[in-house]
Formats: structure tokens, sequence, C-alpha cells
């Protein structure tokens, strides 16, 4: 089974124990007809893309759930469960590596890997992907010297090509608890899933 099933076997099995063996074949299936849209990330020159596959798996969910007839409540519950499961570390190295990237931020390495890793997420490699400018001035990132701007959202474009565009910000409200894990406060004026130009990422040092 591919690893990130598991953090959403065990929380829709918490939830649905009775419907669990239902639940889970019909998000298979579902996953199984969104799958075409997505299979571009396995290739994509951008580092950005490859977060449509679990992307995908979350519309899955949420169209299983919500044809189900699920509230938009306990679906952004279930949701952020999921999330939560999935992102955290399983054991000390695991925290302590999510950790490494702040604090070598404005090292001398760090800015070789950043600038990079820049190049490769300002390009669409895919109509469907991601878009990005990354920002190392201390000036436009609360004096941090990491930010990012992103331009194009492959998963609202996903979620829209589906019509569920509704659900996209149950997903921006990750990027909170995985900056968390990082030891940062994300700082954010909008995202492209409200209706932004942009999703500006920012960052504070936690107290």
């Amino acid at each position: 089974m591919v690893r990130y099933k598991h953090s959403f076997y065990r929380v829709i099995e918490s939830h649905y124990p009775k419907n669990f063996t239902d639940l889970i074949r019909n998000i298979n299936v579902t996953f199984l007809q969104i799958y075409p849209s997505i299979q571009f990330a396995k290739t994509s020159t951008n580092p950005m893309d490859r977060r449509m596959e679990v992307a995908g798996y979350f519309l899955a969910t949420i169209q299983t759930l919500d044809k189900a007839g699920e509230s938009y409540g306990k679906i952004r519950k279930v949701l952020l469960e999921i999330a939560n499961d999935y992102v955290q570390p399983k054991n000390a190295w695991q925290r302590f590596s999510k950790k490494i990237p702040v604090l070598f931020v404005g090292k001398p390495f760090m800015r070789f890997i950043l600038r990079k890793f820049g190049k490769q997420v300002s390009k669409k490699d895919h109509p469907d992907g991601f878009v990005a400018n990354l920002i190392t001035s201390k000036e436009e990132t609360l004096g941090f010297g990491y930010g990012v701007d992103i331009l194009e959202c492959g998963i609202c474009k996903l979620f829209k090509r589906y019509q569920y565009e509704r659900f996209t910000p149950l997903l921006c409200e990750v990027d909170h608890i995985t900056s968390s894990l990082a030891g940062l406060t994300l700082k954010r004026t909008g995202t492209i899933a409200l209706g932004a130009q942009k999703c500006d990422f920012r960052f504070e040092r936690k107290a």
C-alpha cells in the first residue's frame, strides 16, 4: 500500500467503522478515475507537482463523502485529521529532519540549494501543475530569508476541473500544520483558492 493511504484508512475507519470497507472501495474507484488527470506529476521536473497524487486522493475522498451525504463540516474534520496524521513525524529523526532547512536558512550552501529549487518551481512543466516564485530577500520575507509565492496552483486546477473547488481551501489549512512542524508560524495574506492572485507563504520562527 502507498504510504499516504495508511493515514486515510486509519482516520476513515475511526469515523466510519461500519461503512469503512465500502467507503474505501468507492474512494479507490474514484481515485482511479481522477488519476489520468494527475499522472503527469510522476515525471514532472517541477518538484511541487509531486504533491498532486496525494491531492488526488484527497479529492477522491471528498467526492466519496460528499456523495454519501456528509456535511462540509464533517468532511473538513475528517480531512484535517488525515492530513495531520500523514505529516506527523513518526520518529525522532523525522521530527528533527523537518526542522533542518529552517536551521540553515541563510547559510551559503542553503542559498545554493534554494536557488536550484527556485529555478525548478518557477517553470511550468505541465499546464495542470504548479508555478511558483521562491523569495530569499529578508525585506520581502519578514526578515526570515525564505518565502514562496505560488502563482499557479495545481491543486486548485484539479479541484476546479472536477467542480469541487469549494473544498480546495481545506487543503490550504494543511500548510499551517506543516509549517508548525518545521518550527515556523505561517503568515499569509491570501490564497488562490479564496480568490487571491497568488498564495503568499511567509514565515516567522516560533518563539
